[in-house]
């Protein structure tokens, strides 16, 4: 009975979503203040019902009712309750259910919390955000039914892959999907936008918690499944650029340049049209993502589906999605005004730059991950692009934009002086030596890369301790003082160092893979080591 509920609420579900999709979309193009005033109450209750639906499954995993096909494909009765619980989204039908779940939350959130945007506006995000919940919903009645019977029940189901059996995938794919689907608000803001015409620095404003939010849980999530991927898989190191691999990555290399294009719009009202393509792009990789796990055109340990006639649908939503959005950005985009000027040596200026480089690393990655299929679809020809190419495209581009990040935050608003930020940056200078010399030192001869990475880790670490005493102004006032002005700074300035320490990180631990001793790194849990 309980499975029928939850059936049932996802049909409900669906139903609500086309009156959100379309009637405040209507109220707001009629300026119909009572059909606007709908969207908040029709986004709640969506959720509502897609949470008694994951309710519904989660309480037929936990009793292990063997009569719903999906449980007994996914798991066993003497599974702990954590696999058990993982095991709802360890399937193509069970992470379905969780991706609508987070996708309406979202969309209530922006409900219950976005009081403050224009009525009219709110309501074009939340139709937009329920448009997707809709096409996601028909997909999963039609195609992908998580509540599907199966009679006769059989005593004991099949259990959950045992490679997913891993406290670190119980909460990769929740943390992935927070990443992923909360770029879908930045995709809803930048069609609002489009529509409406409202796009400035407010919108800036408006969306970038949003995109910081998807961006956190994304790098989370990917951190998450390397570290899986290095003990459980035995690759040898945490990233081997797996294509679903780079379906999560394409999407964080994005969001990465969204962010930066968002702060130039906020501080400087440019970019506008780049700002909002960013955001249409960010999530058009999101779902790429999704059609390449659910497609059935690869065949990973991390892709769910194999059924490819479910990835002619998905085929189907990736084409209206990401072509319509496209299409109005074409019709909309040149009546949006250019904005502020600024110089080409300036924190925009090198906030541009950061852009660039991200902007063609996600296209290489992009390249890299669909070649091959699209080899394979037009000549039938096998082929594999795998780390090599990579390391050969992907890498310097990186290096380039570590080098320049740590002039970007020593440059001045609209205009700077890119010679004062090199003299500044003598002592990072310094530290990126000392890392390499302490490299050789501990690990002896490696390969050449290796000490470029800890080198540039080196020079990173050196440009933030630079960016620290300049913004503290270290040296120049009684240290007391310093030491209250550093710790109260902007909690934007403390997130981007944050930020760029995690970039630290990376560059410290991808040397030691390529160096082939990554087992004896210092972080890794003795069990590993």
């Amino acid at each position: 009975m309980i499975p029928e509920i939850g059936h049932f609420a996802l049909i409900l579900a669906l139903l609500l979503g086309v009156i959100a999709a379309t009637v405040p979309l209507y109220g707001a193009a009629r300026t119909n203040g009572r059909l606007i005033a709908l969207s908040g109450p029709l986004m709640l209750g969506q959720f509502l019902f897609v949470a008694i639906a994951f309710a519904a499954l989660m309480h037929a995993y936990l009793v292990s009712d063997f009569s719903v096909l999906n449980v007994a494909e996914n798991s066993h009765s003497l599974k702990p309750v954590l696999y058990k619980i993982s095991g709802v989204w360890g399937n193509h039908e069970g992470s379905l259910v969780l991706w609508v779940l987070i996708l309406t939350l979202f969309g209530s959130l922006v409900a219950l919390f976005g009081r403050a945007l224009p009525p009219s506006f709110r309501a074009r995000v939340l139709s937009v955000q329920a448009m997707i919940a809709v096409a996601f919903l028909l997909f999963m009645l039609f195609t992908s039914n998580p509540f599907e019977r199966l009679l006769p029940a059989p005593l004991e189901g099949r259990g959950l892959n045992p490679l997913l059996q891993d406290p670190g995938l119980a909460f990769h794919p929740p943390l992935l999907y927070l990443g992923y689907v909360g770029l879908s608000v930045a995709f809803s803001f930048a069609v609002a936008a489009l529509i409406e015409g409202r796009l400035g620095p407010v919108w800036a404003r408006w969306v970038r918690p949003w995109v910081l939010l998807a961006w956190m849980a994304l790098s989370a999530g990917i951190a998450l499944g390397s570290w899986w991927a290095y003990y459980e898989l035995g690759w040898g190191g945490w990233w081997f650029w797996d294509p679903v691999e780079n379906a999560s990555f394409m999407p964080w290399l994005a969001a990465t340049a969204l962010l930066h294009s968002a702060i130039v719009m906020e501080k400087r009202d440019a970019l506008k049209r780049w700002t909002v393509l960013l955001a249409i792009l960010s999530f058009s990789m999101s779902l790429l993502g999704t059609f390449l796990v659910r497609s059935g055109v690869l065949t990973s340990v991390h892709a769910f589906a194999v059924d490819p006639e479910r990835g002619v649908f998905i085929l189907i939503l990736l084409g209206v999605s990401i072509g319509g959005s496209l299409a109005l950005y074409a019709w909309r985009a040149q009546a949006l005004e250019p904005g502020g000027l600024f110089a080409p040596i300036s924190r925009e200026g090198a906030l541009v730059l950061n852009n660039v480089l991200l902007s063609i690393a996600a296209a290489v990655v992009f390249v890299g991950t669909l070649y091959p299929l699209f080899l394979d679809t037009l000549t039938g020809a096998k082929v594999s692009v795998g780390p090599p190419f990579f390391e050969i495209s992907f890498v310097p581009l990186m290096s380039l934009l570590l080098i320049a990040l740590g002039f970007g935050p020593l440059l001045a608003w609209k205009r700077g002086n890119l010679s004062r930020a090199a003299k500044l940056l003598w002592p990072a200078i310094g530290t990126a030596f000392i890392a390499v010399l302490l490299a050789w030192m501990i690990w002896g001869a490696g390969p050449v890369m290796a000490f470029a990475g800890f080198g540039l880790a080196g020079w990173l670490l050196g440009a933030i301790a630079v960016d620290m005493a300049q913004k503290a102004q270290i040296g120049r006032t009684p240290f007391a003082k310093a030491l209250r002005r550093l710790f109260g700074l902007p909690r934007g300035v403390w997130g981007m160092w944050l930020a760029h320490l995690g970039l630290v990180s990376w560059c410290s631990a991808s040397p030691h893979r390529k160096a082939g001793r990554l087992k004896n790194w210092f972080f890794w849990p003795p069990a590993i080591r």
